[in-house]
């Protein structure tokens, strides 16, 4: 489901991030071919230097179809940034993503917090984080990392994912990868 980025992926992927219902909401803009390929070494070599995480997300046929980010890594703590093609909107791939993701964040890197800022305009956004029941909307409790965001006036929600509410969910739920198993055999 996640890779660790490359090369290879380029094509699939810029021209996935180029359509006009992702590209608004795409943190990281290339706006050609050359120029993606370039922030796409830049993103490796900052990952090298713990600076992000990136993994590209792919579908059951290992095809790549967007990609998942942790942006800004302070204090054990950075920004969820992630998006998928529109063809794989509301198929499912998000969450799954997102699962495999936090899990390896967590678990594997030592990631307490993970942050995510969406647009108010988004509203698919919106709606999805706020159906994810360890995440915390942080508007009211992280007031100086909002006015950060928002030095320009209002455009980002603010919302949190501690690992010990992720670990609970985790724990009362089962883990992802039994969940995602008990799903494909139901399929």
């Amino acid at each position: 489901m996640l890779k660790k980025r490359d090369f290879h992926e380029c094509h699939f992927l810029f021209d996935l991030m180029t359509h006009p219902d992702v590209f608004p909401f795409v943190r990281q803009k290339a706006y050609s071919y050359d120029e993606f390929v370039f922030m796409t070494k830049q993103t490796i070599e900052a990952e090298e230097r713990g600076e992000l995480i990136s993994r590209t997300i792919l579908d059951e046929w290992g095809s790549p179809i967007g990609t998942i980010n942790l942006f800004d890594i302070q204090d054990n703590a950075g920004f969820l940034g992630t998006w998928l093609g529109k063809p794989y909107h509301g198929k499912g791939y998000n969450k799954l993503a997102k699962d495999a993701f936090f899990e390896e964040l967590f678990y594997e890197t030592g990631i307490e917090t993970i942050f995510m800022r969406i647009r108010i305009e988004n509203i698919r956004s919106q709606k999805a984080a706020t159906k994810l029941p360890y995440i915390v909307p942080a508007n009211e409790t992280r007031k100086s990392i909002l006015e950060q965001l928002n030095s320009n006036g209002p455009i980002y929600n603010l919302y949190e994912i501690p690992k010990d509410l992720y670990t609970l969910h985790v724990l009362r739920n089962g883990t992802s990868a039994e969940q995602d198993s008990s799903q494909l055999m139901e399929a």
